[in-house]
């Protein structure tokens, strides 16, 4: 997976401090474009099988489904919305879940859940994600609120093991960055399967299966870049796509409309859950 490199960078750019992040943030968003993010994410091998050989019980989504989204919803809206304290201390809890993820010696791959490589991958997906749901859900956005809004998410990296430094300086860095490393993307038969498994709700009774699986199907490939429907054999028309295009057109459009702490929800809500747990010292993740 590519890394820009300290020749490659330039001293980091800050967000202006006066640019306000809230009227792009849906909610609604991170629950729709989750499962498609999370593929993105796999799709890098050395990630993937950290995910299927982890032996972390508590943070494995097919056994404790509410908490894996918790988690992660959590993290998104302490990186975008927090506090610094509040990152901090989220990062030192995610270090504590991440530190026995490494691969053993029967590993098909070699991987190291603190691997800063590895995480601006992971970190680098959650952006493209937050953009690409964006755009589809909130129609087009002025160019200068793109770049503030890529600038400000450098949070999404460095409340990981990952260096300002090494988040590419701007957004025509970043897409340089995104196009090397998708040449790299590679998933086999088995994290294929198991992605498979989320994108169908295999952890989750028959019943909920059978009526939600295949929409949830459809708006996961929607999502998706279309070199990750490829890795997923996952196939998808033009007529699809303007279905996709239309579905989310609206609900973007409902959301837009309502008032901020809805349109937030549940980015909002897990921040508060979060804060709650940090005053009485509950575990974070």
């Amino acid at each position: 997976m590519s890394v820009a490199s300290a020749s490659d960078q330039v001293a980091p750019l800050e967000p202006n401090p006066d640019f306000d992040l809230d009227p792009y943030i849906y909610g609604v968003a991170a629950i729709l474009g989750g499962t498609a993010n999370v593929i993105m994410q796999l799709s890098s091998a050395p990630v993937g099988y950290g995910v299927v050989e982890s032996t972390v019980d508590s943070g494995k989504v097919k056994k404790h489904p509410i908490k894996r989204a918790r988690t992660t919803i959590s993290y998104l809206s302490v990186a975008l919305l927090g506090t610094d304290e509040e990152r901090l201390r989220y990062r030192e809890a995610v270090n504590t879940s991440h530190r026995p993820v490494h691969s053993g010696p029967n590993s098909p791959v070699k991987y190291n859940a603190f691997s800063p490589k590895l995480q601006l991958w992971v970190a680098a997906c959650l952006y493209k994600g937050l953009e690409d749901t964006l755009l589809v859900m909130h129609g087009p956005v002025e160019p200068a609120a793109l770049d503030q809004m890529y600038l400000h998410s450098a949070r999404l990296a460095t409340t990981l093991q990952v260096d300002r430094s090494m988040w590419p300086v701007d957004r025509v860095a970043f897409g340089e960055f995104w196009e090397r490393s998708v040449e790299d993307i590679s998933i086999d038969e088995t994290v294929r399967e198991y992605l498979y498994g989320l994108v169908m709700f295999d952890f989750l009774p028959l019943p909920i299966r059978v009526w939600l699986g295949p929409a949830q199907r459809f708006v996961v490939t929607g999502f998706l870049p279309q070199e990750f429907r490829d890795q997923m054999g996952l196939s998808w028309t033009a007529r699809d796509q303007k279905i996709f295009d239309r579905s989310m057109g609206a609900i973007g459009a409902i959301t837009r409309r309502l008032p901020g702490p809805l349109r937030k929800f549940p980015m909002n809500f897990y921040l508060a859950d979060l804060r709650l747990r940090m005053r009485f010292d509950r575990p974070l993740v």
